[in-house]
């Protein structure tokens, strides 16, 4: 597969390290004189520069995590070899879980050969690994971690490309509210950091337009029936449902609504709930449910890597998630910032360091990737908004 890519703006603080190094032949000042981790990586001859994923690889969420890490791995293979050196990508399941967020950071700051972090992938689980990257100068770039408030607070580290849960939210509201005529609304989800922030960002912008909530129901996730609160919502009398979630209790509540008399009741979810993964749960119940995806617009650059990862992995991308894109984006955006702060030293290390390349990844700009152009600006790097599809004949399609 050709290369395509990327303007940077090359940041005054890598020229600096750069100048003072005369040029590629010594190590930075910065990385001789202070052999701290936290202030350089020191990758030695024959070793690889560790990039590492971290999401949901096994389990009801798998789909995200094995759809992100597969095009990431199509990046690290279209890198090759730098200064000698190869890019790895490493990937670790977090259960797509704060718990497991946290453990998997753990596990990846202990490991000195680890620049940067692609992930995580889950806002619950992001929000429990920011601080120990934080505390170890470790860049972030996530795929899909949209919670509003992860790129607040003090750290540096963190830096997205999806459109936040705000975002979202607003303009599902507006979608079902003026597209689709809905003047009464039900609103679910399931307690999770994403599902609940999305849901009530909804409520929020739907009632502002004038529309009724008729209910709030919150469930639990990873159980096979709700129909004791969809009777409760059915007794409210809505015309639509919107949830806030991810794609296996999305199916669950798809096939209880007929169950609790809501047969011609619409269900609206989000992009957590977008997916071939919905549909083959769900099964009929998936026909006429609406959702919520960031896919990015047609382009030579996007048809050319959708027949390559298809010719790979046997699905097209966006089959099993709406992140394929964003995987192999974010995982490509960080090898060009860390071969923008690399430093080749006479004792034939290549020497990272740290600040600077936190630097460069806050510093994003004019990325050319496959979701779209990206810049970073206090860690959101795309301001666009979501379109949406509905399932008909047993796939998403747009309405």
């Amino acid at each position: 597969m050709s290369k395509r890519y990327y303007l940077f703006s090359i940041l005054i603080a890598v020229s600096l390290i750069l100048a003072a190094c005369g040029g590629a032949a010594k190590a930075p000042d910065v990385c001789a004189e202070n052999p701290d981790e936290t202030v350089c990586a020191v990758i030695e001859e024959g070793s690889t520069i560790k990039i590492g994923y971290a999401g949901p690889m096994a389990g009801d969420y798998s789909a995200f995590g094995i759809d992100i890490s597969n095009a990431g791995l199509l990046a690290v293979d279209d890198a090759g070899e730098f200064n000698g050196f190869t890019f790895e990508l490493l990937i670790e399941d977090t259960q797509g879980s704060g718990e497991g967020g946290a453990s998997v950071a753990n596990l990846y700051v202990s490991d000195p050969d680890v620049v940067a972090i692609a992930g995580h992938t889950f806002s619950g689980s992001t929000a429990a690994a920011i601080p120990i990257y934080n505390a170890a100068r470790l860049p972030m770039l996530s795929p899909s971690a949209t919670k509003a408030d992860l790129t607040d607070g003090p750290q540096d580290v963190f830096n997205r490309i999806p459109f936040t849960d705000d975002l979202q939210g607003q303009f599902a509201a507006e979608y079902l509210y003026n597209v689709l005529g809905v003047t009464k609304l039900a609103v679910m989800h399931d307690g999770d950091a994403y599902g609940k922030g999305v849901a009530e960002r909804v409520q929020e912008v739907y009632m502002s337009l004038g529309g009724e909530v008729v209910a709030v129901e919150a469930v639990t996730p990873g159980e096979t029936d709700y129909s004791a609160v969809l009777t409760d919502i059915g007794a409210s009398d809505p015309e639509a449902i919107y949830f806030g979630g991810y794609y296996p209790e999305c199916a669950v509540i798809a096939q209880g609504m007929p169950v609790a008399g809501m047969e011609d009741v619409l269900l609206f979810s989000d992009d957590g709930s977008y997916g071939e993964a919905f549909i083959e749960l769900a099964g009929p119940h998936a026909e006429g449910v609406y959702a919520a995806t960031g896919a990015p617009l047609d382009s030579a650059a996007k048809a050319e890597f959708d027949a390559y990862f298809e010719s790979i992995y046997g699905d097209p991308p966006g089959a099993i998630s709406t992140f394929t894109w964003h995987g192999y984006d974010i995982v490509d955006a960080l090898i060009q910032t860390i071969k923008s702060v690399a430093i080749l030293g006479d004792d034939g290390s290549l020497y990272i360091p740290r600040e600077a390349l936190v630097e460069a990844v806050n510093g994003l700009s004019g990325y050319e990737g496959l979701t779209g152009v990206l810049t970073c600006n206090g860690g959101e790097c795309n301001a666009s908004g979501p379109s949406f599809q509905v399932v008909q004949d047993g796939a998403w399609v747009i309405p």
